[in-house]
């Protein structure tokens, strides 16, 4: 009877040994919970202020990305067909004054440089040799030029700092995420994945957050860089058109005056 007893009590001691390292059932119920809720939203609401703050001003930087794409794209189409329809117009004009009739009430680029061009000759009649009035008006289609660059360019300039800094400040959060998450290792003295993985995976939800809004204002960025330089090409061409018509202005003034000294 004792050699039974003591295989028996042995046996029992043996599995009250091992019941601490088989978690229970509740135990595991409670465990895979926690780790299906490990979205990207619950990851958000855990994280710490930084690390939110920092998503925050990436999620608002995407936005700014793509609300500026929208109005860029509209604003680029838009003046890319209106400039086209005008030039189209004043193909078979064969003055300043048919052009300027032949637009209308079109507000393009090219009715300023045509206003330009005829406030230029009216100012210098009489009192400027030919060659004088041209260098005057190419220097108000100069400055023309210069301010529809400006204006066509506005908000690229933000488009290229989100996709330059936007990695760096999604690196930035991930840093200060996983320095906490050690932090939070050495507090609790644990190395358990169910204890250190959601810090890490809050951490690099960070990165994710910059690399979104990075590539997108780096690929729209591009896309506008080559729409701009198409229509200020398109922008050119109207300059030369109207330059063509002012110097043809200003021979046929001056073919009859010709004509009377030869007289």
């Amino acid at each position: 009877m004792k050699p039974f007893a003591f295989r028996f009590s042995t046996g029992v001691l043996l599995v009250l040994a091992m019941a601490p390292l088989t978690p229970s059932m509740a135990e595991q119920g409670a465990i895979i919970p926690a780790m299906r809720e490990l979205s990207p939203w619950s990851m958000f609401l855990s994280a710490d202020i930084v690390v939110k703050a920092v998503m925050v001003g990436l999620a608002f930087a995407s936005l700014v990305t793509w609300t500026v794409f929208i109005a860029k794209m509209f604003e680029l189409t838009v003046a890319r067909r209106r400039l086209g329809m005008a030039l189209k117009r004043i193909s078979e004009a064969r003055s300043l004054a048919e052009a300027q009739l032949a637009l209308g009430s079109s507000e393009t680029t090219l009715s300023q440089f045509l206003s330009a061009a005829m406030r230029e000759a009216r100012l210098s009649a009489g009192i400027s040799s030919d060659e004088g009035v041209k260098e005057r008006a190419a220097s108000s289609f100069a400055e023309i030029v210069r301010a529809e660059s400006r204006r066509i360019r506005l908000g690229m300039g933000l488009l290229a700092t989100i996709g330059a800094t936007a990695p760096f400040v999604g690196l930035f959060g991930t840093v200060w995420g996983i320095m906490n998450s050690f932090i939070g290792i050495s507090k609790s003295q644990t190395t358990n994945l169910a204890v250190v993985a959601p810090g890490i995976a809050e951490a690099l939800l960070a990165t994710a957050f910059g690399l979104v809004a990075a590539i997108p204002a780096v690929i729209i960025y591009n896309h506008f860089s080559r729409l701009t330089k198409a229509y200020l090409e398109l922008v050119g061409r109207s300059s030369g058109s109207v330059a063509r018509l002012l110097s043809r202005d200003l021979d046929r003034t001056h073919v009859p005056v010709s004509a009377r000294a030869a007289e």
